[in-house]
């Protein structure tokens, strides 16, 4: 692999391993020389900021290359605050990537809200800035890539931790938390008691950094009591005497100690107020030059629908949405066997669903048009739901699931009208318009 780098110009591509566990790919680089001269990261998913003893003797950078996850109300941006310091505090982690990074998508897909912050109605252009987002600042706003952690990090006397990071110029940041256990569990793994308490922390500025006269001071409050957080407040600064100064902590706290001047919270516009999806709703997808391949307010669980441009239709069907995965990839998810984007809202009973459809295979393959779709993710290929399937044989068929399972006699589509709570199907030379209408109130 690293050959083939080099043979195809990608010499600054640098390799990460293998985004599971630390094992078995730590203990592969000890016995393999060749394995270990290609991979220059290991990167370990939701690690609980804890490593192994193989992945250190190997002496490569350790990442929790996904980690978070979690919820991001408060005990969100506590978990958030806790493995930010603790990923190298107790596993010598020097990155941490948040899975994800902005939950921009339908709440009621898995892990809805789980990102650092939400905006998932683009319909309203509602957005929440949430505290995951400030406890992330306490460290990127001061410590940039390229900057190295002091081996004077740890934990302190009556819980909580902290680190220091320099960027070998001179300037220093450090940043502690004291986060109560039940104020900052993650979604994974289970987080083992401990037990925090207020407390004074004292501090010893040493070597270089002995002659540093003032340290800017930022602070997190979250406050679960009086449910009144503050978050990413500029304090006065503080002065060192003789390199000591002495912290008063609560907890649930976040402090930024920093050489560092150009920290700003800054501010942004009032966010539209949130809204459902619309009842009413349609797209032709009429778009020359889109900004995006995927359609707006499409969520793609199985497959890829992409805007497409069909020169070859005389009509009304030049501009489409067209699924552009023919064949079924090695994915690592329980996902389904059957291509599915999902879109509008989950609270949704009775509607109606119409879409024009075509299929480029003459003799096999099918579409088809769901309502009251339940599930999604990794959970998709379980999901229930109402769904109308149209095969290219000229049959259709009703369904409650996406497997096709529990369904209705197939049918002739020229012999059936009105089965199972669908209305007429007509074909429009080579594309077929589809509808489907619910008006009941259980799962047939």
């Amino acid at each position: 692999m690293k050959k083939k780098k080099k043979f195809f110009g990608l010499k600054k591509v640098r390799i990460i391993a293998s985004d599971n566990l630390w094992e078995p790919i730590s203990l592969s680089l000890l016995l393999d020389q060749e394995l270990s001269k290609a991979v220059d990261v290991i990167g370990a998913h939701y690690p609980g900021t804890t490593t192994v003893m193989e992945a250190l003797k190997t002496q490569k950078k350790l990442w929790s290359s996904e980690d978070y996850s979690t919820f991001n109300d408060e005990v969100g941006g506590g978990c958030w605050a806790r493995i930010l310091n603790q990923n190298y505090v107790n596993g010598l982690m020097t990155a941490t990537i948040s899975w994800n990074l902005v939950a921009s998508y339908y709440e009621d897909l898995p892990y809805g809200r789980d990102g650092l912050m939400t905006a998932e109605e683009p319909w309203s252009g509602n957005y929440v800035v949430e505290s995951p987002i400030w406890i992330t600042a306490h460290t990127t706003q001061f410590a940039q890539p390229g900057w190295t952690y002091l081996q004077t990090v740890g934990h302190l006397e009556k819980g909580g931790s902290y680190v220091a990071l320099t960027d070998g110029k001179g300037n220093l940041t450090v940043v502690i938390e004291t986060m109560a256990h039940d104020h900052s569990w993650c979604i994974r793994p289970p987080l083992p008691p401990y037990n925090l308490t207020s407390q004074n922390a004292t501090f010893q500025l040493k070597g270089s950094f002995a002659s540093i006269k003032e340290l800017q001071v930022w602070r997190s409050r979250f406050d679960f009591k009086t449910k009144k957080p503050s978050f990413f407040e500029k304090l006065a600064p503080l002065k060192p005497s003789e390199g000591w100064f002495t912290l008063s902590l609560g907890e649930d706290e976040v402090y930024t100690l920093t050489t560092i001047t150009t920290g700003q919270k800054g501010c942004y516009p009032e966010p539209p107020p949130p809204a459902p999806f619309p009842h009413l709703y349609k797209d032709d997808f009429n778009i020359a030059n889109p900004f995006f391949s995927e359609a707006p307010y499409f969520a793609d669980q199985t497959g890829v629908f992409e805007y497409y441009i069909n020169l070859t239709d005389p009509g009304p069907h030049v501009f489409t949405l067209r699924q552009v995965v023919t064949q079924k990839p090695v994915t690592w998810a329980a996902d389904a066997d059957q291509t599915i984007s999902v879109i509008g809202n989950y609270q949704w009973q009775n509607l109606s669903v119409t879409c024009d459809v075509f299929m480029e295979s003459v003799k096999t393959g099918g579409v088809f048009i769901a309502a009251r779709v339940d599930k999604g993710g990794m959970s998709v290929r379980n999901t229930k739901g109402v769904f109308y399937w149209v095969f290219a044989d000229g049959t259709y068929k009703v369904t409650n699931d996406l497997g096709r399972y529990l369904s209705s006699p197939t049918c002739p589509v020229n012999t059936c009208r009105g089965c199972d709570g669908t209305r007429d199907v007509t074909v429009y030379q080579s594309y077929l318009y589809t509808e489907l209408d619910i008006h009941f109130s259980c799962y047939i």
